[in-house]
């Protein structure tokens, strides 16, 4: 089993990168917690995994975190929870909300990630609420300010419109504010975009 790969980033997409490691290139899902830590393409990445091996493929998924790992092996023991949901669930909430939510029995914050419904969201509070003990106590949750202008807030729609999740879009756009911050819709959807 491939537990960890360093090697220089070749690929990077919202949900999905391509780690070139002496010349093999592996694809790797990311959730958007390590997706928005990556650095550039081309410069040096060093990632955790977890390797999952079915009959019909070998799929490979990429953490900038121990505790991510963590959080992503436990929530595939859930019963009606594949790898696809969890890195979804996973891109919804941050590994310290999440682990608040669930500790919480919070299933207002679960159901509001998509793909995540009552039923499911029940069962991951009951299956997990226990088995968290041995992840650290979740600190408290930073909150992201929103963007304040309104061609922030309408950058941050269209991004979420074309696919990118919530969280995502936000910091694209705030890192897009720094750089600009008198920047009009246009200017930031393209510098947001360059930078998925």
């Amino acid at each position: 089993m491939i537990a960890y790969l360093s090697g220089v980033l070749r690929q990077r997409h919202p949900s999905r990168i391509v780690l070139d490691v002496h010349g093999v290139g592996y694809e790797l899902q990311v959730p958007v917690g390590t997706y928005s830590q990556l650095p550039a393409v081309g410069a040096a990445v060093s990632l955790l995994v977890h390797t999952q091996v079915r009959e019909d493929a070998i799929q490979l998924f990429g953490f900038a975190a121990e505790g991510e790992k963590q959080l992503f092996e436990k929530l595939i023991t859930v019963n009606g929870v594949g790898p696809k949901l969890a890195l979804a669930i996973l891109s919804g909430l941050s590994p310290e909300a999440l682990v608040t939510a669930l500790r919480q029995a919070d299933h207002a914050r679960l159901t509001a990630i998509p793909g995540v419904g009552k039923k499911t969201a029940e069962r991951l509070v009951v299956e997990l609420r226990d088995k968290l003990a041995a992840l650290a106590a979740a600190p408290p949750e930073a909150t992201a300010t929103a963007p304040r202008t309104p061609a922030a807030e309408d950058v941050v729609s269209a991004l979420i419109n074309l696919g990118y999740a919530p969280p995502l879009a936000t910091k694209a756009v705030q890192r897009a504010l720094q750089q600009h911050p008198e920047a009009g819709f246009d200017a930031l959807f393209v510098l947001c975009m360059k930078s998925m």
